[in-house]
C-alpha cells in the first residue's frame, strides 16, 4: 500500500509532525568525521529552543559526555521551537521526524541549525559556499502507519553503509538504540508518539523484520533520499 502524503514543503502547523530531510550539495559529504557529527548533534539539540548559546565548544563536550542535566539545557527546553521524535545522520544527508511546537518553529529551527552548521563546517574545512542542496525538504505525516514505517525507514538508513549493514541498531548517529533501550538524550528526544504503540523489543522486531527495500516501496520514493 501507499500512504496518502501531502505535498513537499506544505505549510507547517503547530502540533503536527513532519519528515524533514536534506543532503549535501551535489550529494557531497556533510560529515567528515565524528567531530563534525558531534557538532551537528549539539546544534540539533541546542537549536530546539529560543535561547542564545555561548561557548558552544563547552556545550559540545557536555553533549558528547551526555551531561544533559546542566542548566544550559533547561533554558533551551523552556521555549521549544520543535520536538525531536527521531533522527539519523548519514555521510551526505540526514533525516528527522519533528513536531512543530510553536508557529513557524520548524522553519526557524532548521534555518538556525543549517546556518550554524554550515558556518562551522566551512571554517573548519576551509571551504566557502553552500553546504546543503537547497532548502530542506518536508513531508507532513498524516497517518500512524506512515509514521511507524517512516521511523523504521529512518532507523534502517545505515543499511546503506557496508560496515553497519545488519547492525543498524548499534549505529550511534541515529535514534534507533534510544527507541529500544535507554534514551541517551533525555528530553531532547521524545519518541513517545511511536513507542506508545510498541515495547522496545516489539519495535526492534518491527524494524528489523521489515526489509528496507519493502519500506522504500511502501513509502513513496519521491519523498525519500539516498
Amino acid at each position: 500500500m501507499r500512504y496518502k502524503l501531502r505535498m513537499k514543503n506544505k505549510g507547517f502547523g503547530e502540533g503536527e509532525y513532519f519528515h524533514i530531510y536534506n543532503r549535501g550539495v551535489e550529494k557531497r559529504l556533510i560529515f567528515m568525521d565524528d567531530k563534525d557529527r558531534w557538532r551537528f548533534m549539539t546544534l540539533l539539540f541546542v537549536m530546539q529552543g529560543d535561547c542564545v548559546i555561548n561557548q558552544i565548544n563547552r556545550v559540545v563536550s557536555l553533549v558528547e559526555h551526555r551531561r544533559l542535566d546542566n542548566e544550559i539545557f533547561e533554558d533551551i527546553l523552556a521555549m521549544p521551537y520543535v520536538e525531536l521524535v527521531s533522527f539519523c545522520l548519514m555521510p551526505n544527508h540526514f533525516h528527522f521526524i519533528l513536531k512543530e511546537m510553536k508557529e513557524g518553529g520548524i522553519s526557524k529551527f532548521m534555518q538556525r541549525l543549517l546556518d550554524a552548521y554550515t558556518k562551522y563546517f566551512n571554517i573548519r574545512h576551509e571551504r566557502t559556499g553552500h553546504l546543503f542542496g537547497g532548502r530542506f525538504q518536508s513531508v507532513h505525516i498524516d497517518t500512524d502507519e506512515y509514521l511507524n514505517h517512516l521511523s523504521a525507514y529512518i532507523h534502517l538508513n545505515p543499511w546503506g553503509l557496508k560496515e553497519w549493514r545488519g547492525k543498524e541498531i548499534q549505529y550511534p548517529w541515529s535514534s534507533f538504540m534510544d527507541y529500544t533501550g535507554e534514551n541517551r538524550w533525555d528530553k531532547f528526544l521524545n519518541p513517545s508518539i511511536v513507542m506508545d504503540k510498541f515495547s522496545g523489543a516489539e519495535y526492534k522486531s518491527f524494524v528489523e523484520e521489515t526489509p528496507i527495500k519493502k519500506l522504500r516501496d511502501q513509502l513513496d520514493s519521491a519523498y525519500l533520499i539516498d
